[in-house]
Order: structure tokens, then C-alpha cells, then sequence
């Protein structure tokens, strides 16, 4: 599965709409922010919200992940970065589906365990979680050699059945997002502005654009379903929705002998029987021709401005370059008494004995009987920003300690 938005669909500049959506500046319609859950095999929809740009793409998922209850245990959901805050994890944990996304790149992880990938086990509130640093190196048919880095984290901790490597490689699922959006924004809508200059009315349309959406990619499903092996991706959403198009507007084939068409329908048959060529990697730079995009100009990265079909891909997982702290040294509260240095010595030695674990300063406090809470909670912050124990929260630590996982 995978979460992501979409701020482009225009409506017409009424008044109505534009007290409802605002006015945005950079092309004068205002325009909608739909937010989508959609299962990458197929780009089927599974739910949508929508409305102003102005509320933002993560609470618009976690509107659709509250409303809707769509998680469930066996799902496992991608999203891009910008969905890594804390309440938005915690949300989707709860609903015990398992997530594979990005991180900010300020976003800052401790290295608790170390795994034999290269991955690292760490915590994002008080979620344990495992990060993945990778740097992607892209060979092109023409010769055209770029690297791009990721920064993956997931809930996928166990690095044994799900190597880092793969779970890289994984990601990349997302990108169907991006076609299923490409077929509701181009393909059916053709670059065009929704019709009613009332919210309401805006409302009626996009849910009857996303019925529709969903009704031609139950027929592709069904038809790539009836071929034994043969992937969705095969299925063209063009075809479908001519066809379709087509017994509307014309009464084309209206009445067919179903001897002809099989199960699936006309539609289903003219989708089989025009199927795309087995998918190919390939790739293309972010920039499109409208100079009031974001994506109109880049920094150049090494990619190709058309696209290239893939011929090599590598993918290497980068060790965590945080190294192991060395003891400070003794601070001036400490320095009067050899009773402080040894009490820090016998804290340090208690969170490492479980690097893993969430401490809280009670928690500590509880293991020893001469440490009153005052003197425990600003030891704790200030051997925090020393770097010789981690922060997670507020009244929440870690050993910086890790334990190298033994190969299997």
C-alpha cells in the first residue's frame, strides 16, 4: 500500500471555490489536495480525502487512516518523506500494519544495534524501528551513470528476512502512485478543470472521477485475473477507458454475443488483446515544461532530461557512521566527589546492559537507592548533550552502546 497526495486537479475561479480552497499563485485556479491510499500492484484505490491545500498532505493522511480504518496487519505501507512525524507513526503502528518509508534527512535516529546488512536498529518516539541508508548508482543504455541516497525506516526489523537490500529495491513500488495519478489527472481529466464554480458541486465531481477510476481498474484486475501470469502493469488504462467510452457515447457493442468476449466483458477483451510489453526499467529527470512548477528547474544531479531505459542497477547499504562515545571528561559537579564519577559509571553500565531499551529516569532511580529524582534528571540531560547517552524525548533515554548482530 501506499499513502501519498496530490495538490494539482484545478477547479474554476469562483467565488465560492476560492473562499473554500484560497488562490493559488503560481497558476491562478484554486485547487484541490486529494489524498489517496492505493495498493501499488494494481493502483486500485482503497480510500481518498480531499479539500483545501492549505491543511497539508499528513493530516489529510491521517484523516484517511482515522476515518476509514483501513490498515490491517497484513499490509505493509510505502510513503515518501514528510510522513515521518511522530504522531503520524504512531498512528499507523497502531493499526499493526507494517511501514517502509523515507526520513527527513535532518531527521536525526540513534544507533542502538548494529545488523550484519548495514541497516541499524533505532527509535522514532518511543517506536523502535531499523533505518536503512543506501545509495542507489543508475547505469543507463546510453552510458549515463548517476547516484541517488535513500534513507529508508521501517518496522520490518528483522534483517535476516528482510534485507536491506531488498526492502531498497522494494520501495521503489511507490512510484505506481504517481501512474495511478497520472491516470485521473491526464489520462481521464486531459488536463482539464473541473466544471462546477460550487463546492458542493466540486465534491459531486471528484467522487464521481475517483468512481470512475475505480471502475476501470476492477475491469483491468479482473481481466489481467483471467490470463493466468500475466501482471497488471500489462493492462493500459487508455484502452479501458475508451472502450468504455466508447459503449456510452456511441452504443458501440452494446449488445455482444458473450461467446465472443469471454467473462470479462468488451472492455476485458479489448485490454487482453492489446496488452503492453513486459515492463522495463527505466528512468527520467523531475522537470516538467510549466515554469511555474517546482519541478521546472533542479539542481543538476547526473540524471537524464528524457528518459533512458535502465541496463544496471546497484544498490549499496551504508554502514552508520555514528561512532562509539568516548567518556567525557569529569564535569565540575562531578569533580568534587569520586561518589558522582562512579555513580555515572553504574548508570552507563545498567542502559548498556540493554542498549535497546527506552529508559525512563525513575526507571533508573529505581535500580539504585542513593539518587534522589533532581539529581537523576539533570545528570541524564546533561550526559545528553555530551553525546555519551541518547535523548529520545522527553524523559526518555537510550544507550549510545551497540551490539553487532553475528551474521546468519
Amino acid at each position: 500500500m501506499s499513502f501519498d497526495g496530490c495538490s494539482s486537479q484545478k477547479v474554476p475561479d469562483s467565488g465560492r471555490n476560492r473562499a473554500w480552497l484560497g488562490r493559488t499563485s503560481h497558476h491562478g485556479y484554486p485547487t484541490l489536495e486529494l489524498m489517496t491510499l492505493v495498493e501499488t500492484g494494481t493502483r486500485a484505490l482503497l480510500g481518498a480525502v480531499f479539500g483545501p491545500t492549505a491543511e497539508g498532505e499528513t493530516s489529510y493522511a491521517s484523516r484517511l487512516l482515522h476515518l476509514l480504518h483501513l490498515l490491517r496487519p497484513d499490509m505493509l505501507v510505502l510513503w515518501d518523506k514528510g510522513f515521518d512525524g511522530n504522531d503520524f507513526l504512531a498512528s499507523v503502528t497502531a493499526t499493526r500494519a507494517q511501514f517502509l518509508g523515507r526520513l527527513r534527512s535532518n531527521r536525526r535516529t540513534p544507533v542502538l544495534t548494529r545488523l550484519a546488512d548495514g541497516s541499524y536498529l533505532s527509535v522514532i518516539a518511543a517506536q523502535k524501528v531499523r533505518v536503512i541508508d543506501a545509495n542507489i548508482t543508475v547505469t543507463c543504455a546510453d552510458g549515463t551513470v548517476f547516484t541517488g541516497s535513500y534513507r529508508l525506516v521501517t518496522t520490518l526489523t528483522d534483517a535476516g528476512r528482510y534485507p536491506a537490500a531488498v526492502l531498497v529495491g522494494l520501495y521503489h513500488q511507490r512510484w505506481e502512485h504517481e501512474s495511478a495519478y497520472h491516470a485521473l489527472r491526464h489520462t481521464i481529466m486531459n488536463g482539464r478543470v473541473l466544471r462546477s464554480g460550487d463546492p458542493a458541486g466540486v465534491e459531486q465531481e471528484m467522487w464521481a472521477l475517483l468512481t470512475l477510476y475505480q471502475a476501470l481498474r476492477t475491469m483491468m484486475v479482473e481481466a489481467a485475473e483471467s490470463l493466468p501470469g500475466t501482471d497488471p502493469d500489462r493492462c493500459c488504462f487508455t484502452i479501458a477507458l475508451q472502450t468504455a467510452r466508447d459503449q456510452v457515447v456511441q452504443a458501440a457493442a452494446v449488445i455482444t454475443d458473450p461467446a465472443d468476449v469471454g467473462r470479462v466483458g468488451l472492455i476485458g477483451h479489448r485490454i487482453l488483446t492489446r496488452l503492453l510489453p513486459p515492463r522495463r526499467q527505466r528512468v527520467s529527470t523531475r522537470k516538467v515544461k510549466s515554469p511555474m512548477s517546482r519541478y521546472s528547474t533542479r539542481h543538476d544531479d547526473g540524471r537524464p532530461d528524457t528518459s533512458r531505459t535502465i541496463t544496471g542497477l546497484d544498490i549499496s547499504v551504508l554502514e552508520p557512521r555514528e561512532p562509539h562515545p568516548q567518556l567525557p571528561a569529569i564535569s565540575r559537579d562531578d569533580r568534587n566527589t569520586a561518589l558522582a564519577d562512579r555513580r555515572r559509571h553504574r548508570i552507563l553500565a545498567l542502559l548498556e546492559k540493554d542498549p535497546t531499551r527506552l529508559w525512563r529516569p525513575r526507571d533508573i532511580a529505581s535500580h539504585f537507592g542513593d539518587i534522589t529524582m533532581e539529581t537523576m534528571y539533570r545528570q541524564l540531560s546533561r550526559w545528553a548533550e555530551t553525546g555519551l547517552i541518547h535523548k529520545l524525548g522527553p524523559g526518555l533515554y537510550a544507550a549510545t552502546a551497540w551490539t553487532p548482530t553475528p551474521p546468519a
